[in-house]
C-alpha cells in the first residue's frame, strides 16, 4: 500500500464546536481573564485564531478552546463479554472484554482489533470509554463489521516486559490469538491504543512485522511514546535508559510495515509533537491534530474516526 505523507491534516476538527469562538465571546471571556487589554484587541481586529493564542495551553482552555468533548451514542451496543483468563506471560489473571457489534453471534468469524487501554486504566474500562457503543454506532452508519478485544496490560507497564517478567507483549503474541480462537474468533489483524496503549499498539505492529505477520491497520489515539530518553524517565515506566531503547517504538518506526496507519492527537495534548512525528516518520494514512488535550473526552470525540478506520481496512485488506 502506499501512503502519502500529504494525507496527514494539521487542522482543527471540523466539528462547528471545535472552530474558533465568535468575537461576541473572545470579548466577553477575555474580559474575564485578562482585564480585557491585549487580548480585545487581538479578538477585535480578528487576529485570534483556534490553533494559536498567545499564552498557551491554560488560556486556551479559559476561552474553552481546546475543543469539546465526545459523547457517547445513544446507541444500544452489541454483546459485551467480560471474563478472567490466566496469563503465564504476566504470571497473573487478567480480565478480556469481548465487544461484539450488534446482531453478530459469540461464535462468529468477525476480524478482529485488540485494543489497548492507557495508564491507570485496564480492560473494562474501555467499556466505560463507551467503545461498546461506538463499535456500533459505527456498524449501523454503514463502516464494515468487526470485534474488538480489550485485555489488562498493567497499570504502568507501557505494554512491555518488565524486570520481574511481566510481559504483556508476549501475552498478546503467544496468548491471545488461543484464548480467541477458543472463542471462535480469528487472530487479530488490527491493533489500537489509547495513550499508553498507544505505544503498546506501535510495539505490538513493530512485532507483527518482524514475524512476517503485517497488521491491516494501526489506530492510535494520543500516543504515550517518547522522542527522548529525557521525556521518558519521569513516566516510571522505564528502569533506566537501556531499557526505554530496547522497547521504545519510536526508535523502530522504520521497522513498521502496516496496511492503513492512522494517528489522532490534541494539539494541546503534550504527547503532540512525538504523535506528529509519528505519522509523519510511519507515512500515516490519517493524521489528525485538532484542538484537545489529553483526556476521555478528546478520545471519544476521535473514536468515531477511528472505529470507521479500522473497519474499513479491515474489510479492504
Amino acid at each position: 500500500m502506499t501512503t502519502d505523507t500529504d494525507n496527514i491534516t494539521e487542522r482543527p476538527s471540523a466539528d462547528p464546536d471545535d472552530r474558533a469562538p465568535s468575537r461576541r465571546r473572545l470579548l466577553r471571556i477575555g474580559a474575564g481573564v485578562v482585564g480585557g487589554g491585549a487580548l480585545l484587541g487581538a479578538a477585535a481586529g480578528g487576529g485570534m485564531l483556534a490553533g494559536w493564542v498567545p499564552g498557551g495551553v491554560t488560556l486556551k482552555k479559559a476561552l474553552g478552546m481546546t475543543g469539546t468533548d465526545g459523547r457517547i451514542p445513544d446507541v444500544a451496543p452489541g454483546p459485551v463479554r467480560v471474563e478472567k483468563v490466566r496469563s503465564a506471560a504476566r504470571g497473573r489473571e487478567v480480565t478480556m472484554v469481548t465487544m461484539l457489534p450488534p446482531g453478530a453471534a459469540a461464535s462468529t468469524n468477525l476480524p478482529v482489533c485488540v485494543l489497548l487501554h492507557g495508564r491507570g486504566n485496564d480492560a473494562q474500562g474501555m467499556v466505560t470509554l463507551g467503545v461498546p457503543q461506538f463499535l456500533a454506532a459505527a456498524v449501523r452508519g454503514g463502516v464494515p463489521p468487526f470485534a474488538v478485544v480489550a485485555v489488562d496490560g498493567g497499570d504502568a507497564t507501557y505494554w512491555h516486559r518488565q524486570a520481574g517478567g511481566d510481559d504483556p507483549q508476549a501475552m498478546l503474541r503467544e496468548e491471545l490469538p488461543g484464548w480467541l480462537h477458543a472463542r471462535q474468533l480469528p487472530t487479530p489483524r488490527a491493533v489500537t491504543g489509547i495513550s499508553m496503549g498507544g505505544s503498546g499498539a506501535l510495539q505490538y505492529a513493530v512485532g507483527r512485522t518482524q514475524a512476517g505477520r503485517n497488521l491491516d491497520a494501526v489506530a492510535l489515539l494520543s500516543p504515550a511514546v517518547f522522542r527522548t530518553w529525557g521525556d521518558a524517565r519521569t513516566t516510571g515506566g522505564y528502569a533506566d535508559e537501556t531499557d526505554w531503547q530496547a522497547h521504545e517504538p519510536t526508535l523502530r518506526l522504520d521497522q513498521l510495515q502496516t496496511g492503513t496507519l492512522g494517528v489522532w492527537c490534541g494539539q494541546e495534548d503534550p504527547f503532540c509533537p512525538a504523535a506528529r512525528q509519528v505519522a509523519r516518520q510511519a507515512r500515516a494514512r490519517v493524521g489528525r491534530f485538532p484542538d484537545g488535550e489529553h483526556t476521555d473526552g478528546f478520545w471519544r470525540r476521535v473514536m468515531p474516526d477511528a472505529m470507521s478506520l479500522l473497519g474499513h481496512a479491515l474489510a479492504t485488506a
